[in-house]
């Protein structure tokens, strides 16, 4: 057996009843992109996306492929960690911790000092605005700039020229290192660039350094049965590289569709875990609804190239791990419901409902035999044809 999960990165499908505490109200990933540009999605829609919620272009077919939902967290929060910790298992109580005045001085000397370097910056900004505003004095000072958003995240920008991704890269882990505790945020990231005054652009040399689960996951109970536990995108940094036999690092969302397919061609046995990000790094944050919906097409036109490369006992979960709506005044992820579908010569098409994030997980580690650890009940059974 053969479960593939693909997570669409930011793709959420409407706002969920506690929006309003994030500031997210009115905020339909899906929706909204729809409404503003047109979705032509036709493999997606084929496998019954539009039986999920109104979608407009995408029609809600009388005959899906599939079996399809949409899923709600349990977790506080709207992060990207939180998101696929919880599709694998693990369901928090208490957020990840966010800075929106910036992070305390006293973190930020004990930083300085470890590196050997003061920082520029050190507010919630927007990564490209941030570079724009401060890229000219980093280059003059050769101090790296820090800043974070709505999520919890320490994010360091530097210049190639000056900082190589390498050295970045370890200034960052030494972040990581100092971020425990009350100040456990649940990503460092760095952000490298290039360019000059006026024209800095960031390159794809971006590596998320994240905490470790608490717990056992999904990935940890495939790995334990001895099957394969495939890592496409960026699931080895929200992971931090536990649980997970074989990796494949992408950049972008294309390149991890191509990954997928040629993985699907190869023989193993266990789990595929991949994230499709430009959704949700380019165009959800950069409030880009034309890119964010052609972003979305390319990755339909390759699953239209992956579902006839499928196998008889192979399954494909498409799941999210949160919204990033890039029509709303807010650059930053959105408190939404995501789609689930659920594709296999094996399952009966059929709604879903509304599940719980935790239910991927435990679907996932049902079709592969597993025992599993983590939270969640199972819906296996409810789709398995008979």
């Amino acid at each position: 057996m053969r479960v593939f999960l693909i997570i669409l990165d930011g793709v959420g499908i409407g706002q969920l009843p506690d929006a309003h505490k994030y500031g997210d109200v009115g905020s339909n990933s899906l929706g909204n992109t729809q409404r503003a540009v047109g979705l032509n999605l036709p493999t997606l829609e084929s496998m019954g996306l539009g039986r999920i919620a109104p979608l407009g272009s995408v029609r809600a077919v009388e005959r899906p492929q599939a079996a399809w939902g949409k899923l709600q967290p349990r977790s506080p929060g709207k992060d990207t960690t939180i998101g696929h910790w919880e599709l694998a298992g693990i369901v928090l109580e208490e957020p990840f911790p966010t800075y929106p005045e910036g992070f305390p001085q006293e973190l930020v000397e004990r930083f300085q000092e470890a590196i050997g370097r003061k920082t520029l910056g050190n507010r919630p900004a927007s990564g490209t605005q941030i570079i724009a505003e401060l890229g000219a004095k980093h280059l003059a000072t050769g101090w790296p700039i820090i800043y974070t958003s709505a999520d919890s995240v320490f994010q360091i920008a530097a210049h190639e020229e000056l900082i190589s991704p390498e050295k970045l890269y370890e200034i960052c882990q030494i972040a990581r290192e100092i971020l425990t505790g009350p100040h456990a945020v649940a990503r460092v990231i760095a952000r490298p660039f290039v360019g000059e005054e006026g024209n800095f652009q960031r390159t794809e040399g971006r590596r998320d350094f994240s905490l470790a689960p608490p717990g056992p996951t999904l990935l940890d109970d495939v790995k334990a049965r001895g099957q394969a536990v495939i890592a496409v995108g960026k699931i080895e940094d929200i992971f931090a590289n536990r649980g997970i036999t074989e990796s494949y690092h992408t950049t972008d969302s294309r390149s991890t569709m191509e990954q997928v397919l040629k993985l699907a061609r190869e023989s193993w046995q266990g789990l595929l875990f991949a994230n499709c990000i430009d959704t949700d790094m380019i165009w959800g944050h950069r409030n880009d609804p034309e890119g964010y919906a052609q972003s979305l097409a390319m990755v339909d036109e390759k699953l239209a190239e992956l579902l006839p490369a499928l196998g008889e006992e192979d399954v494909l979960l498409i799941a999210s791990d949160h919204g990033c709506d890039p029509t709303t005044e807010s650059t930053d992820h959105s408190r939404e419901y995501t789609p689930l579908l659920v594709w296999g010569k094996g399952v009966e098409p059929k709604s879903l409902g509304t599940r719980f994030f935790s239910s991927v997980g435990a679907t996932a580690a049902e079709i592969l035999g597993v025992e599993y650890s983590g939270e969640g009940e199972s819906f296996w059974q409810e789709i398995l044809s008979r």
